[in-house]
């Protein structure tokens, strides 16, 4: 019985950190955009997306208006 419930409770709790770590990741990374419009752009031509300077200033104040913390 034990060598049934050892593997999924470490499965579960394996997904629940993996969960949480990738939203500190993901957080990080957002914050760190949010200050640096250069690698906001970039991360902008890794997608496909060629974004003028107008469109680079929309993006910016959308993300200033999300609350990442």
């Amino acid at each position: 019985m034990w060598s049934w419930i050892i593997p999924i409770v470490t499965l579960i709790v394996g997904l629940v950190g993996g969960f949480f770590i990738g939203v500190f990741y993901l957080r990080k990374q957002m914050e760190a955009m949010q200050a640096n419009p250069e690698m906001l752009q970039q991360m902008a031509k890794k997608m496909g997306y060629n974004l003028n300077k107008k469109q680079m200033q929309q993006v910016q104040g959308m993300m200033k208006n999300q609350k990442w913390k």
